[in-house]
């Protein structure tokens, strides 16, 4: 008698389950649980990677079978950075020293990359920021050397790269600004003015090339543990009769998770952005600053 009162809701349990079962199984045949970001073979051109985030970022893009392009202005800090990838990754980097500044460079960087490459399918853009400093430290001069620096250097890599990516119907562009476009630094200018001006650019020419599938994202980091950060540290040092040490520890409080992020974090960062895996994402501006952005937007 009992029996006969719980089988039923038994039976249902069990048909439960297995329906459950079933549909787990379903889905695990359905998606592919892997992290391959489906890099291999892509043709990757890293601006100003020779050291710093930009070499962080052509690391971890060979890592995963990417075949990259460094770009740098100086010979010998392409070959040390060629030389270090491989030996990290087991690939070697194509090298092409160019200078980002003077258009003629940049147009002999791209014709050199397709001579030798085929094409391009991705595009990091990148550029050593401009000098500290407040509205009083600088002249016309130097507002237009920032200009060229950060803005035109991205305007002219993104036309080159454009035409190439819109033909073969992939394509992805990230360009590396600083968390300053989201929140100005006191003693960061030039930087808080010219590099906002990317985030602009990028989110216009986004939803021109979504319909191509070329995405376009921008990655905005704070302090990472790269030379031009040691740089401010003992720029700001000097400027407010602190050690180095004591800087940093400054910024520091500033980041909830308690440290500086790492170039290699950074590049894993890159790498998903510029991979098969982000299929929808475009005209985004990624914070990668620990928490430290208080704003909610």
């Amino acid at each position: 008698m009992v029996f006969s009162k719980v089988a039923p809701q038994l039976l249902a349990a069990i048909a439960v389950m297995m329906i459950r079962v079933g549909i787990t199984e379903a889905i695990t045949k359905h998606w592919e649980f892997d992290m391959d970001l489906g890099l291999r073979d892509k043709t990757a051109l890293v601006a100003a990677s020779t050291k710093g985030l930009g070499k962080a970022t052509a690391a971890a893009l060979a890592a995963e079978g990417a075949n990259v392009v460094l770009n740098g202005r100086h010979k010998q800090n392409l070959h040390d950075a060629a030389e270090e990838i491989k030996k990290i990754t087991g690939s070697s980097p194509l090298a092409i020293q160019a200078d980002l500044t003077k258009p003629e460079d940049v147009g002999r960087l791209f014709d050199e990359v397709v001579s030798r490459m085929g094409t391009v399918h991705i595009l990091v853009t990148n550029a050593g920021g401009p000098p500290a400093g407040k509205f009083p430290d600088f002249n016309d001069e130097q507002w237009l050397a920032a200009v060229e620096l950060s803005l035109m250097s991205t305007v002219r890599l993104i036309r080159k790269a454009v035409p190439l990516m819109r033909a073969q119907k992939w394509g992805r562009i990230v360009n590396i600004v600083s968390l300053t476009v989201k929140q100005p630094a006191d003693n960061l200018l030039l930087s808080n003015s010219v590099r906002g001006s990317i985030i602009g650019l990028a989110k216009s020419v986004s939803r021109d090339l979504a319909p191509d599938n070329v995405l376009v994202n921008n990655i905005a980091p704070y302090y990472v543990s790269t030379t031009r950060v040691d740089y401010l540290m003992e720029q700001t040092a000097a400027k407010l009769g602190i050690t180095k040490e004591e800087a940093l520890q400054n910024i520091v409080r500033e980041i909830p998770v308690g440290r500086l992020g790492t170039p290699e974090e950074f590049g894993n960062l890159v790498a998903f952005l510029c991979s098969e895996k982000n299929s929808y994402m475009t005209g985004s501006t990624i914070q990668f600053d620990g928490g430290a952005y208080r704003g909610t937007f």
